[in-house]
Formats: structure tokens, sequence, C-alpha cells
């Protein structure tokens, strides 16, 4: 009986001991997101899954269960936050006949891998923006510590209209295209964009994803009409707002975008043909651009290796992917707002920090492209009061890399250590 006892107290000292231990990072030079200064020579102590104090000096370990972590020569950022992926899989020359042949378990089992490499490459917040629905199952997994991945905030199923960008049975034998509606994610009123809307709340999505115009992926002739009416935007957005939902439109030609924003969309995802006036309306409604560069290298590379694409995207891939960077280049110089989004998952997960690189080449500066990636998506998923900073009380995710990013952008394709909740990941 006494064994027994003692048994007890040793198990109950020893969760006591671990769940007081504590982070001791210290930190050669930390980068202030907000100003663009550089803090030396500091000690942010973690403890739990917060960051509770940072300390001139490298501050010594408090107790012997504490762990000090040696970041002296390396640069620290806050978390890194991609506002577009998909986090299911990854598109290759076999995705369009993986839709007939993959089980919702196969998917599970590709996204699992998606998600961890995302997070090793530094981003430890995702907005997923539309794939099956394991994409909800697959944040849950995550939340409750059964794989390793990022934060995630995910629309499930995007929502589209009949054979519009996102209407799963594109491309489909006739004898398997039923008439899919609302549960689906197709919608063709005001009505159905309500009831899609309340769906994927059902079914447990964070956010709403529609998509506004035609797609380069989708097999269907045109990349850029637009695919909803005004009135079927407005009653998606209003039912959003009803249920604190994020929206977002996928949008490449003018007409689109101009729809999706007087319908109340918060981002524009790609914006590829987007006019000076679109632009303009952009500032006025206080929408942002979510420029996803690196999806457009890729399609543009993927449409010259013969057989990689369905000959009816590969005039889209073309066409679209080279004026992404112009239009981006153009919307930034005019003032409109910028948010980080890579739409990985077109492109090999884990490489979402080349999308820095090309912000960069296209002209603008590098503190305010990891801005966009930091302080800007943190504020628009909500989580401003928590992540997209190195401050006390934030949530402790905390990235290195070994160079300044902001002198050097593309350090940041190379992140040395991850931090997720106060959990190391990657050191």
């Amino acid at each position: 009986m006494k064994s027994n006892f003692l048994l007890v107290i040793a198990t109950l000292f020893i969760c006591s001991s671990a769940s007081s231990q504590e982070y001791y990072l210290h930190c050669g030079k930390i980068l202030n997101t907000q100003s663009g200064k550089e803090l030396s020579n500091q000690t942010i102590i973690v403890s739990k899954n917060k960051i509770t104090k940072i300390q001139d000096g490298f501050i010594p370990k408090a107790k012997s269960e504490d762990i000090e972590i040696d970041l002296k020569n390396k640069y620290v950022l806050p978390d890194l936050i991609d506002l577009h992926v998909h986090i299911e899989g990854e598109h290759d020359s076999n995705s369009y006949m993986s839709k007939y042949i993959d089980n919702e378990a196969d998917i599970a089992f590709q996204s699992v891998g998606c998600a961890e490499v995302t997070l090793l490459a530094g981003f430890t917040t995702v907005r997923d923006l539309g794939g099956t629905g394991v994409n909800i199952s697959l944040r849950n997994a995550i939340n409750k510590g059964i794989v390793k991945g990022p934060r995630i905030f995910t629309a499930g199923k995007a929502i589209s209209t009949t054979g519009g960008h996102a209407d799963p049975t594109n491309g489909s034998n006739r004898k398997l295209v039923g008439d899919p509606g609302p549960h689906e994610g197709v919608i063709n009123s005001p009505e159905e964009a309500v009831k899609a809307v309340r769906e994927r709340y059902k079914e447990g999505a964070d956010v709403i994803k529609i998509t506004a115009t035609g797609g380069v992926l989708s097999v269907a002739k045109n990349g850029k009409n637009p695919q909803f009416s005004i009135e079927e935007i407005k009653a998606i957005t209003t039912t959003a707002k009803d249920y604190n939902m994020l929206t977002a439109a996928h949008a490449h030609g003018d007409e689109g975008i101009q729809r999706a924003i007087l319908g109340g969309i918060k981002t524009i995802e790609h914006g590829t043909f987007m006019s000076e006036e679109t632009m303009e309306l952009m500032k006025k409604y206080d929408a942002y651009l979510v420029p996803t560069l690196s999806a457009g290298k890729e399609v543009e590379k993927n449409a010259e290796i013969a057989g990689f694409y369905p000959d009816i995207i590969v005039p889209k891939a073309r066409e679209i992917g080279p004026k992404l960077k112009a239009t981006f280049a153009k919307a930034y110089k005019k003032g409109v707002k910028i948010a980080f989004g890579t739409d990985a998952g077109v492109f090999n997960h884990g490489l979402n920090a080349k999308e820095f690189g090309y912000m960069v080449e296209a002209g603008m500066p590098p503190l305010e492209a990891i801005q966009s990636a930091t302080i800007t998506n943190a504020m628009l998923l909500g989580i401003g009061d928590q992540a997209g900073q190195i401050k006390e009380n934030f949530l402790a995710d905390i990235i290195a890399v070994d160079e300044n990013p902001v002198s050097t952008i593309r350090t940041l394709e190379k992140v040395v250590f991850v931090m997720k909740d106060g959990k190391i990941y990657k050191n």
C-alpha cells in the first residue's frame, strides 16, 4: 500500500515538473515584424504554448528541468501564415484520373505528408481553400495531436456554380455527372448560395471560398468568365458574416473580380486580369489581393510538358501564368492591400516560401512581404492578438533562419527552427 502511495506521489511530481517546464530561447536577432527593427541578444521564455517573457541578454534557465535553445547565431521571426493552400494533396499529371480512383482514405494519407512538410517549412498556420472535406478531418487530427501539421483554417469544399471552376463533376463522363447541388458546393441561385454556406458551416468549415470566375486547372474552356451573379455573391457573404466566416474568391477575369468585390468578398485570390479600375475598387472596399505567384510559375512551366495537362487546360496555363506577376506589381504600386498566399498544392507543399522571392522580384520590399505573411494574415484570420508577432502573451509560434530575411529574402526558404504552440518540431 505504501509503495503504491509513493508511486502516485512520484508520478504527480513528474507530471507537475513537465507541465512547469519552460523553454529559454537565446536569440541573436529578433525581427520585430511591426516596426521592422531588430532586437539583439534577447531571451524568449516560453511556457506551455505562450511567450511569457522577452528579456534583454541571454538569461540562464531558472529550473533544472527547463530547456535552453541556442539561436544566438540566428534570425528569429514569428510564425509564417499562408492564406491559400490546398493541403489534401499535390497536383500532377495523374490528378485528373485520381479523382475517380482515390478514396477519402487515400486522400487522407496524402494530406498527412503535405501538412508535415508545410509545418517544417516554417508555416505554422494556413488557410486551406478547398478540397474534398478531408481537409476538415485533417485540421481536427492536427488539433488533437494525432498528426503533425500547421494550424488550419479550412473552407472544406469550395462553392461553385454548375460547370464552374470547382464543380467536382467537370470533365466527367455523362453517366457520372449527376446534378450536384449546395451539399456538394454547387449553387445556381441566392437561395442555394445561402444553403451552401450553411452546409459548409454544418460540416465544420472555418472560412468560405467561392470560384467567382473560370479557372486554369478545371476541365473547362474559359478561365476568365464570371460565374456568379452579384446577388448570389451577396447571399454568400451575408450568410458567411452571420457565422463569422472570412470569405475568399478565386478570380482571374476582371468582371468576376468586380462582382466579388461589390458582393462583399474580403480576399481576391490570383486577380490575374484585374484592371486599374478594379484596383481602385479594391482599395475603396478594403479588399485584399492574394497573388499566388508561385502557382502562376508552376502552371506556366507544366504547360510546356507534353501530356501533363489535358489539352483544354494548356492555353489557359500559358496565358495566365506570366500575367500574374505583372498584375501583382501594378496592384502593389497602386496601393492595393496584399496578403500572402501561394496556392500550394498546385506546386509541391513545403516550397511556400519561394513566394517571398517572387514578390520581391515584382517590386514589393522584403519587410512588407514578410508583414503580409505575418501581421496582415493574422489580422485577416482574426488571430491578430495571438499571432504574427514575437510578443509577450502571444502564441509560441516561432521560426529561425540563418540570415537576415530583410536583406536576404530567400533565407526564408531554409528555415532551421520551428516551434508551434510551444512545441519544437525542427531544430
